[in-house]
């Protein structure tokens, strides 16, 4: 464990654990019989005494001894009585440390001795320092020594001196770094002890970590901590950086998708038989409280007010990047006549990020057309089969049309209201960072510095697409690839993580501006169907990503196709939420699970999911990270006898019933996988009733 290889134990240690092992187990067994029957006379405390010093991580005994405890405090007559059964507890947790320095059970429960208030923290912080001397990098003992240094109210600039002194004796110290990003975070937070400047404080700081980086290019702590100041660096307030539909958009909103007689510009219309519209906020992190009370919505035909806004991939704490609500047109709302939107964000606080710092105001605006409904063609474009094939598309990177078109739909225009800044210092202290490492891997080949300085490209390329993009600063995208290209080779144990970086980053590259987007933009034509009309799809097919990002540059696109890469799972695909059409074959998807995401993709008709790996693992954690249909929580509307009476078994297919059950498919491709037989295909019918082709059959 970290590095450090264990000897093979000799016979005569083999026998002398195993007769420790006989004798803990018959302790061990008259501790839970005590337990069991609350006996906690002294013979019983002394049998959990022998255990605990013999055997610390045994936490049964340390409930056992919380409650003979109380139960003895109970009964004691005066406070020296109370200090002596306190002092007794301290003393054994002191033997039973000795015997393992990392026991949890052991150090949480001096912690509770020391809550009782009757003990001597400064005898406390003398035992640390023996313990400190014996492994300074201890994290319990750096836990513990938070808890003790807060109870004796000791100011944090004082421990941050003792956190440089560790350090000093050894930079290695993994743990007194840590110590110091939280102290730091403090005092920061409070502007005591002249750390009211947050730029000198981190100045400062950048140039004490350099001397242990460029001392030991090879320790991880270091680095740790540098990676801990470039997130301070640029950290900032949540800010709006992409919606949809963008400002200054013109868009048309059909049931059919055409618009008398004419087929719509492929990328400027919606089509939805409910006659909603999604609109979209994307934040730069996760945000909570946006709501109707937070963004105000005001339309001629829609209120506002009532507007329900829901997080897509959110975490435990209900925070999303992505924020999703619909706006409703009445069946009486069909005319030419555009109707204009306007969006303010923020303009009451209460969206704010994780940190707690609210969101900046911003102001967005487009226009809606809700033309006549022509149901003539209400059914041509949902009978044809979306064939993926090369000769059905066709480039159109050299229409200028096009280059204007995708550059109104990509970006937000922020007014100056809320326009972000990136401060002079924030850039000048990244391009600094940026020369150092280069300076340092000059000399040494160190792929943690590698790692760092392509993180470090990556933060002056946000700051740069933050505040000033057509400054014609230098992006270093290539750089980044490049860097993470060779850690595939240095460091192959971790070739997934830097698989994932690399994706991300390539993700990054593709969708910084309209040129490199309209290289991977085509002309969808199916060359059997002239009378089908043309499709833009976003070709990022066979660029070996392994993960999806930079989704909120991507908020337009209908047509996606991302087959022949190493895609594990599709997170992020929820944000695209006019997705028509999506083809995911010939990736690395292992389970129906795996696909949660698209559940979101209401305006999805077309997904192609062959040839992948879906049920090609006989063991598929990723099943039981998803809620089963079967929860009383979920999919409690359905008839599940329907299924049974069916002859289909529904325990075997819940994971694609999770999936597909609220989808409207009308084509979907699931060959080359594993799990496919006539049994699932049977079910996706019976749950997908508007399903037209399956796997390239006509269905009847």
């Amino acid at each position: 464990m970290h590095g450090r290889p264990r000897k093979a134990p000799t016979q005569e240690e083999q026998e002398a654990s195993s007769l420790k092992a006989v004798k803990l187990r018959e302790l061990q067994s008259q501790l839970l019989n005590f337990h069991r029957n609350k006996i906690y006379t002294k013979e019983a405390v002394d049998i959990s005494t022998k255990l605990l010093e013999s055997n610390p991580e045994y936490y049964t005994g340390w409930n056992y001894r919380k409650l003979s405890v109380q139960n003895l405090l109970e009964s004691a007559l005066d406070s020296d009585s109370v200090q002596s059964i306190l002092d007794e507890e301290l003393r054994l947790v002191e033997n039973a440390l000795k015997q393992n320095f990392k026991s949890y059970g052991a150090w949480h429960h001096r912690k509770w001795i020391l809550s009782k208030g009757h003990s001597s923290t400064d005898k406390e912080l003398r035992l640390l320092g023996k313990f400190q001397k014996l492994d300074a990098r201890n994290f319990h003992a750096w836990n513990y020594r938070r808890f003790i240094t807060a109870l004796k109210e000791i100011p944090d600039e004082k421990e941050l001196q003792y956190t440089t002194d560790m350090i000093y004796d050894n930079f290695s110290n993994y743990s007194a770094w840590h110590n110091r990003s939280v102290l730091l975070s403090h005092l920061m937070e409070a502007r005591e002890g002249g750390h009211s400047g947050k730029e000198n404080v981190l100045g400062e700081e950048f140039e004490f970590v350099r001397s242990a980086l460029f001392t030991d290019p090879d320790d991880q702590s270091g680095w740790f901590y540098h990676l801990w100041l470039l997130y301070q660096t640029l950290k900032r307030e949540p800010l709006l950086i992409t919606s949809w539909p963008s400002t200054g958009s013109n868009i048309q909103l059909s049931v059919n998708g055409y618009l008398d007689g004419q087929s719509l510009l492929p990328v400027l219309h919606f089509q939805s038989k409910a006659r909603k519209y999604p609109i979209i906020l994307c934040f730069n992190e996760a945000v909570e409280g946006v709501s109707s009370s937070t963004v105000t919505v005001e339309c001629e035909y829609h209120a506002g007010d009532d507007l329900i806004w829901i997080p897509l991939s959110a975490n435990k704490l209900d925070f999303a990047q992505a924020w999703l609500t619909y706006l409703n047109f009445p069946d009486e709302v069909n005319s030419l006549k555009p109707y204009s939107v306007k969006i303010t964000v923020a303009h009451v606080p209460g969206i704010t990020s994780l940190s707690g710092a609210p969101c900046s105001t911003t102001h967005t605006s487009f226009t809606v057309c809700v033309p006549l409904n022509d149901l003539k063609h209400a059914e041509v474009q949902t009978m044809e089969r979306i064939s993926w094939k090369e000769e059905n598309f066709r480039a159109r990177a050299t229409q200028p049309q096009d280059a204007n078109l995708l550059h109104s739909l990509g970006y937000l225009k922020i007014t100056m209201e809320n326009k972000p800044s990136a401060s002079d210092w924030s850039m000048e202290t990244i391009f600094t960072e940026i020369a150092h490492c280069r300076e340092l891997l000059s000399a040494t080949n160190c792929k943690i510095g590698k790692l760092t300085l392509a993180r470090l490209l990556m933060a002056h390329n946000t700051l740069i697409s933050y505040s000033r993009p057509n400054d014609g600063a230098e992006i270093h995208y290539d750089e980044i690839l490049a860097l993470y290209r060779d850690l595939m080779k240095m460091d192959p144990k971790h070739l997934c993580y830097y698989e994932d970086e690399y994706s991300l980053a390539l993700l990054k590259q593709l969708t910084s501006n309209t040129e490199s987007l309209l290289k991977y933009s085509y002309e969808y034509q199916e060359s059997t169907s002239p009378s089908m009309k043309s499709s833009l799809c976003l070709r990022l097919n066979g660029l070996s990503l392994s993960r999806l990002g930079s989704m909120e540059c991507l908020l337009w696109v209908q047509m996606l196709d991302l087959s022949h890469n190493k895609l594990r799972s599709v997170e992020g695909l929820e944000a695209l939420q006019l997705l028509s059409y999506l083809n995911l074959s010939n990736n690395k998807i292992c389970s129906f699970t795996a696909l949660e995401p698209i559940r979101m993709l209401k305006a999805l008709q077309v997904l192609d999911v062959s040839y992948n790996e879906i049920g090609a693992h006989s063991v598929d954690s990723s099943r039981y990270l998803c809620s089963s249909p079967m929860n009383h929580a979920v999919g409690n509307d359905w008839n599940f006898e329907e299924f049974a009476n069916g002859g289909i078994k529904l325990n075997d297919h819940w994971d694609a019933f999770l999936v597909f059950k609220d989808l409207n498919l009308i084509q979907l491709e699931i060959m080359g996988n594993p799990v496919v037989n006539d049994q699932l295909k049977a079910f996706l019918f019976k749950i997908m009733p508007a399903l037209k082709w399956l796997d390239g059959e006509k269905c009847n």
